[in-house]
């Protein structure tokens, strides 16, 4: 099967091209956002193939997997027909929730997918038919060696999007131990929040480099208000971190009990990231369900069969 899609979300693209088809991406010279190309940054197979939007008429696409308002325009345009079309919405409605209309709502043809059970729930999709296929991680190892008694933070821009990451909140994390913020557009962030330097370290890192220096650090902590289910997070446990997180959208259902400390006390929050950062033991015993539950969860196997149970159907 010839797939084409955007490179949009390099993590979660990184998990689905793992399967057996062959992947089409635009590439633009400039590399703009609708022609990025081959990521990177990730490791992906050689079955990830780019074309110039050009060549795409003639590139035999049997499905196009749609992550954005607009690509619907650029298939019409670029390929001058319809394949069978999978909307893939990565996130969680914002706006009037829980009244918000998805951008695929009522549109003949399109099979909705979201990544939670709770972003279905929450996106009126109409009549469009809607599925749900949960993330899949492809595993970085068991890497944690929290040696470093400090907290690990992955959000990028803090600054601009605030409340919504939880960034009014480290604050009282970085009180309870010292921080180290890993993401695009995290300078200035310690002077931001009136912290000390060394109280709120900013990082920005490749990804193969990110998993090293998050396994370093005693605990994860993931103080999201509201987004879809962060890969960050799951990227965490499958490394072996105990996490501390919110209970807000999916996490509830995504650390289960013996993984981490979920809550959305803040008390309750930092007692635990003072209580792994104090005891490096119960910080592994704790990562290691996190782990576990992840694998068992949120494995590319998993995600892989689904997808293609998914894609079967809609081009049948």
């Amino acid at each position: 099967m010839r797939i084409l899609l955007w490179h949009v979300h390099g993590s979660w693209t990184t998990s689905f091209v793992q399967g057996p088809h062959t992947y089409v991406v635009p590439v633009t010279p400039d590399r703009g956002p609708d022609g990025l190309g081959r990521a990177r940054t990730w490791d992906w197979p050689d079955s990830v193939v780019e074309l110039p939007p050009e060549r795409l008429r003639d590139a035999g696409i049997d499905v196009v997997v749609l992550q954005r308002p607009h690509e619907l325009a650029l298939v019409d345009q670029w390929l001058g027909r319809r394949p069978p079309l999978v909307y893939l919405e990565h996130n969680a409605p914002h706006g009037d929730v829980p009244d918000t209309r998805h951008p695929a709502a009522d549109i003949p043809g399109v099979t909705l997918v979201h990544v939670t059970h709770f972003n279905r729930l929450m996106w009126d999709a109409g009549s469009t038919p809607t599925e749900v296929v949960e993330h899949g991680i492809v595993d970085p190892g068991h890497r944690w060696t929290g040696e470093l008694d400090r907290a690990a933070v992955v959000v990028n821009e803090p600054l601009r999007r605030g409340r919504t990451t939880g960034t009014d909140l480290l604050p009282a994390f970085a009180d309870a131990a010292p921080l180290d913020v890993f993401g695009m557009r995290t300078d200035g962030l310690a002077g931001h929040l009136g912290l000390p330097p060394d109280r709120c370290r900013a990082h920005d890192l490749t990804q193969a480099d990110l998993h090293t220096a998050l396994a370093a650090r005693r605990v994860y902590v993931h103080p999201v208000r509201w987004t879809s289910l962060g890969l960050s997070l799951l990227e965490a446990m499958h490394l072996g971190m105990p996490v501390v997180a919110l209970a807000t959208t999916e996490v509830t259902e995504a650390v289960p009990p013996g993984a981490g400390v979920v809550s959305n006390r803040v008390d309750v929050l930092t007692d635990a990231v003072r209580d792994f950062v104090a005891d490096p033991l119960h910080a592994r015993v704790v990562g290691d369900g996190a782990r576990a539950a992840a694998l068992a969860r949120y494995g590319v196997p998993r995600f892989l069969d689904d997808w293609e149970r998914l894609l079967k159907e809609v081009t049948r």
